[in-house]
């Protein structure tokens, strides 16, 4: 999709305003909050100022980047520079960033046209959007339906054609899981591979920007843009420079897929489980093979990550105080004369952050806790190292691990919002990656009928540490063998 227009726009059969003007227009048609709900804010005169930059560039003659003129949309977590950026909370409500995230940075220099920020859970705390203080994304699909979390209004935005990709952050599955509820692809990068820098952190050791796409071929392109070392992230690595589209050769011969016991999936959906079964066969036919493997801790990954994250996200929420930025409590109530710095603290916090927010302050602040801090913290952290040694060693044997994405397709909107126990088991594939630091892509591998609406589901390929090159080139060829 980028590759073609791209060349649209070099070969003067379209102009950089003329593909902005004709996203703006769907967005205009399908969003807002009674419609799709992707989008919180729209760019709309920066976006065709970038545009006509670019059409400068090509009457000029001169060459421009493949993601040039490309219209893109971008979680509303990752900071813009004097645009609205809200984390979907209301604490953020008038928050205006004096600064660009790195990767926005890094795609403004290569001309691509960022046409908004992307409704998202609170904070990133989510799986379905709904916690957003602005009302859920609805599922291209089916609009009773939730997009996925954290990331669903990227997700949304680019299986709807609101945008031609998407930027989104994963700490547990919030790429991967919104794009196969939607139906797109979803990367996430090896951590460290994209810089974090101007992204509002969740929990630091797991964070990790990314992009969502209308194809393989289309991630590969933004990753080969967005990723590198940045002097502002000092868990950033020297992996910049690559090319990562060049890499998809169709050629995935001898490469040896890793597979998952049987009894893993018993309380699957079989349909999900077949799914996954003719994705491992159509690769085989390409000539790969699929070997067994061993993931003797994936069954802790769940109670690890979600003692972890908490913990991160108590300290990483700490900041959120009203005091230097973002609403505060006088924009919501009257202090009582005498009332105290601590007790502006609180307000702030209990009127502009949400439930699910709190909840994991809450979580995380007990596991941080003197008399507590060993007996869950450390012990975490212990299981996570266990985590992480399985897929070296699964990683001795094979080249990428085939997995679903989620354990379920896209739900209806309100059906788990009761029981927060049963949204995170939504994350059950996806947190283990983010606990080890390995890259992963979804991709959508098959559809699931539901009350007559065809919804798609998400198979997952994760790859060793920075290996995205060869992740992407299996991924390439299943999602071309799929389509056939």
């Amino acid at each position: 999709m980028i590759k073609e227009l791209h060349d649209k726009i070099v070969n003067g059969e379209i102009t950089a305003v003329e593909l902005a003007q004709k996203y703006l227009d769907v967005i205009d048609e399908k969003d807002g909050p009674e419609g799709l709900n992707a989008f919180l804010t729209v760019t709309r005169e920066e976006a065709l100022a970038k545009a006509r930059a670019v059409d400068e560039k090509v009457k000029k003659g001169e060459k421009i980047d493949l993601l040039a003129g490309i219209p893109y949309g971008a979680k509303d977590v990752i900071c813009t520079k004097g645009i609205r950026t809200t984390a979907a909370s209301k604490i953020l409500d008038n928050y205006k960033p004096p600064y660009d995230a790195t990767v926005i940075t890094k795609l403004q220099k290569v001309g691509a046209v960022m046409l908004g920020k992307t409704n998202l859970d609170e904070f990133a705390m989510g799986a379905s959007t709904e916690n957003s203080a602005y009302g859920y994304v609805k599922n291209p699909h089916d609009p009773a339906r939730v997009a996925g979390g954290s990331s669903g209004g990227s997700a949304a935005a680019v299986v709807a054609g609101e945008v031609v990709w998407a930027l989104g952050s994963d700490t547990g599955g919030s790429i991967r899981q919104p794009a196969a509820f939607c139906g797109c692809v979803g990367l996430k990068p090896t951590y460290g591979r994209v810089s974090r820098h101007g992204l509002i952190a969740m929990a630091s050791s797991l964070d990790q920007i990314g992009p969502l796409t209308q194809s393989v071929e289309d991630a590969a392109i933004v990753l080969s843009r967005i990723a590198g070392q940045d002097k502002m992230d000092a868990t950033s690595a020297h992996s910049g420079g690559k090319l990562y589209e060049r890499y998809l050769t169709r050629d995935i011969v001898g490469k040896k897929i890793g597979v998952l016991p049987a009894e893993v999936y018993d309380n699957l959906d079989p349909r999900i489980t077949e799914s996954i079964t003719r994705a491992g066969e159509c690769l085989q036919e390409h000539g790969a093979v699929l070997e067994e493997v061993a993931l003797p801790h994936l069954k802790h990954a769940l109670s690890v990550y979600y003692i972890i994250m908490p913990s991160e996200v108590s300290s990483n929420m700490a900041r959120f105080d009203g005091i230097r930025y973002g609403m505060t409590a006088d924009d919501g109530v009257d202090n009582a004369p005498g009332d105290g710095i601590h007790e502006r603290y609180q307000d702030t916090r209990r009127i502009f952050l949400g439930e699910e927010v709190k909840r994991r302050i809450m979580l995380g602040t007990y596991s941080l806790s003197a008399g507590y801090y060993d007996q869950y913290y450390n012990k975490a952290q212990r299981v996570r190292r266990l985590i992480h040694q399985d897929f070296v060693d699964a990683f001795k044997k094979v080249d990428v691990i085939l997995l679903p994405t989620a354990p379920e397709v896209a739900f209806k909107a309100g059906a788990k919002t009761s029981d927060p126990l049963t949204m995170y088991l939504s994350d059950i594939f996806t947190v283990a990656i983010n606990l080890a630091g390995v890259p992963a892509l979804s991709l959508p591998v098959g559809t699931l009928e539901y009350d007559g609406t065809e919804l798609p589901i998400g198979g997952q390929l994760i790859g060793e540490w920075f290996d995205e090159e060869g992740l992407l080139a299996i991924g390439d060829v299943l999602e071309h063998a799929l389509k056939r």
